[in-house]
């Protein structure tokens, strides 16, 4: 069986297409467990890291809304795919129709692809807590609506509508998991207006100064990168008949805010660290981050098995472990 992940070639994108190499099989659409033949990794980007060594992994780079990368992407041996591509948050918002292009243009060219094969392949969706927004209750339970206050937010949430349309009417197996803020992401910070999450502990912790757009106080729903995809394969992995009729939902996280990230952070690297970190408000970045919810009961994910991180520190213990070696600058 082919597996694809759109999106590969970023962060999440190769950690989950390292554990798919490890697991060696998945579960297809008439849900029996299959080997994974092929496994083809798309981005627009080359890959930051070298690829594993494995003759069924292989990269396809370009726009996966082509026609043209879409019949080499999505072919009949295809039954799995994670479509984890996007235009980030931040940029999204700035330039719009980039946004509505790649996000939700492109992910219907997609969904028409897989349509095309009446094979009923599963696929896996990458949306967002995004999704919500506007006048939100206390605490986002399981049919808290979709009043998403940002483009990106609206393409996540459409996008959503089309895999139920689509899984109802048979063209797919789809599955669709609002992800939260994901942190420790290692790299550089991006478009993506959750970028300093991810900043605020690692640019200090490998040595470089941080101005956090954000105040201290600011609140934030969090998952760590292993977790995410593990969430991404027991999505998978799930019987059609557990998701009923409603094909997406929020993921078990954890509440936080950018006061207590510093404060593990402290614990991990000292007062020395902290002082890296300074306070630089930006207005653009604060009013997306208002827009979304920060404490959330996902009931239904729970009782699906999905599961969420311990704490803040082992998230930021497992990010110096995994991506630093133990090293703090």
């Amino acid at each position: 069986m082919k597996v694809v992940i759109t999106g590969g070639a970023g962060f999440i994108g190769l950690r989950l297409a390292r554990r798919l190499l490890e697991l060696g099989h998945l579960i297809d659409s008439s849900g029996e467990e299959r080997a994974i033949t092929k496994l083809v990794l798309n981005d627009i980007a080359e890959p930051s890291v070298p690829l594993p060594e494995d003759t069924r992994l292989n990269f396809l780079p370009g726009d996966f809304g082509e026609p043209a990368l879409l019949d080499q992407l999505i072919t009949p041996d295809t039954g799995v795919v994670f479509h984890l591509a996007a235009v980030v948050s931040g940029g999204a918002e700035e330039d719009f129709d980039l946004g509505m292009r790649v996000n939700l243009h492109n992910t219907q060219c997609l969904l028409e692809s897989l349509r095309a094969l009446e094979t009923c392949p599963r696929l896996v969706f990458a949306s967002s807590v995004a999704a919500y927004g506007g006048d939100l209750p206390e605490v986002i339970q399981d049919d808290t609506p979709l009043t998403p206050q940002t483009s990106y937010g609206g393409q996540k949430a459409i996008t959503e509508f089309l895999i139920n349309d689509y899984t109802r009417r048979g063209f797919l197996d789809g599955r669709a998991l609002r992800l939260p803020t994901i942190v420790v992401r290692p790299g550089k910070p991006n478009k993506a207006a959750s970028s300093f999450a991810s900043a605020v502990v690692r640019e200090p912790l490998q040595g470089t100064p941080y101005a956090c757009p954000v105040a201290p106080e600011t609140g934030v729903w969090v998952l760590s990168p292993k977790q995410v995809v593990e969430s991404f394969l027991h999505a998978e992995r799930l019987p059609a008949e557990t998701w009923g009729f409603h094909r997406a939902l929020a993921l078990p996280g954890l509440t936080t805010t950018v006061q207590d990230m510093v404060d593990a952070m402290r614990a991990v690297g000292g007062e020395k660290v902290v002082d890296r970190l300074s306070w630089e408000p930006d207005p653009v970045i604060e009013r997306i981050v208002r827009t979304w919810p920060v404490r959330f009961a996902p009931k239904r994910a729970l009782d699906m098995g999905f599961e969420a991180d311990a704490g803040i520190s082992q998230m930021i213990d497992d990010f110096v472990r995994e991506e630093l070696q133990g090293q703090v600058a």
